[in-house]
């Protein structure tokens, strides 16, 4: 992912009345829908030590870089463990080329959760490869890093997610979870090629451009390095101008999951060129994206953003907790809204 620093800060003011005032909800309708799921309902623990246990193993496999054996490997145990775990699996094959013109053979992987449920179905998604050079690195820069938080916690929040969601008999919502691949293979700095436009998630931009016409998700949550110690959660611009509505909505299931304080009410002024960017402006879904966004680092990224030090000491289990519980509280409070609405 790329960030761009207070290039929405102008257009996020406009961005947010417009999602106030532009809706798809009649405001002359005799009984508008529901909008607020019920004070206490059922929410199942979101297990850390489980979600740590799939970053291990993801970072045993070593760097998982397109066109390399342990990419392989790991997308053969994301396949299989899904479907473990009764998800219905797709893997989206593909062949993109890179901006070092290297073909890159790609796989988005694709869980369905209660895929017979057609109407009001959420997205949720993550990416699983990893950086092929650590250029935020003093050294060793042209060699591939673990990728434990940027790229593997995200993957282990989903899992853990996927797991305890087809557990629990009385969760009939439908959710879908997208594992892009090539999302991280974008230009560095330096990089000696001519620039390349749009170089990261590529993964993300083929699914969007190839995606099932009739496919339409009420709305889509992305993860990206959400493992870290300490980690604070900010409203990033393009979620805001894009996503307002969902963003207040995952935002409202922190805090009544006991997490308002990691999910801060606080935006970070700058425009993050990540996956849901693509989800939103190309598949027209609308999409958020929770993202560790430090404003102490020259990076605005973790400090072990691309070095070699994003490895599995970087994980903190209270991150992973904080943001798998949240999406689940998210979930449920979510059926619950839908089922007061079809009543």
């Amino acid at each position: 992912m790329r960030i761009y620093p207070n290039c929405l800060k102008t257009t996020l003011f406009a961005s947010i009345l417009l999602a106030f005032s532009c809706t798809d909800e009649s405001t002359t309708s005799p009984t508008p829908p529901v909008t607020d799921a019920p004070v206490a309902i059922y929410v199942p623990a979101f297990n850390a030590d489980s979600a740590f246990g799939y970053v291990q193993a993801q970072v045993n496999f070593g760097p998982r870089v397109p066109n390399t054996k342990a990419h392989e490997t790991c997308k053969n145990y994301l396949i299989s463990s899904l479907k473990s775990y009764n998800c219905s699996v797709t893997a989206q094959t593909y062949t993109v080329t890179a901006y070092d013109t290297k073909k890159l053979k790609g796989t988005n992987v694709i869980a369905a959760i209660n895929p017979t449920v057609k109407e009001n179905r959420i997205l949720l998604s993550a990416h699983w490869d990893t950086r092929p050079v650590a250029d935020q690195d003093n050294q060793k820069q042209t060699e591939p890093i673990d990728g434990a938080n940027d790229a593997g916690s995200g993957v282990a929040v989903l899992m853990e997610i996927a797991r305890v969601l087809q557990t629990d008999t009385t969760f009939k919502l439908g959710v879908d979870i997208i594992l892009w691949d090539c999302e991280d293979y974008g230009q560095p700095a330096n990089s000696g090629f001519p620039n390349m436009e749009d170089s990261y998630c590529l993964g993300s931009q083929y699914w969007a451009k190839n995606k099932p016409i009739d496919y339409q998700p009420k709305f889509g949550v992305n993860l990206d390095m959400v493992g870290a110690p300490g980690t604070v959660f900010y409203k990033d611009g393009v979620s805001l101008q894009y996503a307002f509505g969902v963003v207040e909505k995952v935002w409202k299931a922190a805090a009544n999951a006991g997490f308002g304080n990691v999910f801060v009410n606080n935006t970070t002024g700058a425009t993050m060129t990540d996956d849901h960017l693509y989800v939103n402006t190309i598949a027209k879904i609308p999409c958020i994206d929770i993202i560790h966004h430090d404003a102490s680092t020259p990076s605005n990224f973790p400090i072990s953003w691309h070095t070699h030090n994003d490895n599995i000491n970087a994980i903190d289990k209270n991150s992973l907790k904080a943001v798998g519980q949240t999406l689940l509280q998210m979930l449920y409070e979510e059926q619950e809204i839908i089922k007061k609405n079809a009543n």
